[in-house]
């Protein structure tokens, strides 16, 4: 699984003027089940997504897609994390883990 942590690298009305074409990104990313949850960091610096994604460079070639990317918007740090534990409303994810 991956963490994919955004931090903005310009201000936030420029971030405005893409979020549309960010969640049309997101939603199309959640309908195919690449994303589990998404959100804003507080303050208002990036975002978080969670992935369970299980190949770094397919995680590379979508986030590459993302139009905050593709206008320099925001940046992106992936994490991997291998889940070895969860509460039991999110016990799905551990079993699709190959972890």
């Amino acid at each position: 699984m991956f963490i994919i942590n955004l931090t903005y690298v310009t201000e936030v009305e420029k971030v405005e003027q893409y979020l549309e074409q960010h969640k049309m990104f997101l939603n199309k990313h959640y309908k195919l089940g690449n994303f589990i949850i998404s959100g804003a960091k507080k303050p208002r610096t990036g975002g978080v997504i969670l992935s369970n994604i299980e190949s770094k460079l397919s995680i590379e070639e979508i986030v590459n897609t993302d139009p905050f990317i593709i206008n320099n918007i925001a940046t992106y740090k992936i994490i991997e994390f291998l889940p070895s534990k969860t509460n039991k409303e999110l016990s799905f994810l551990l079993k699709k883990s190959k972890y």
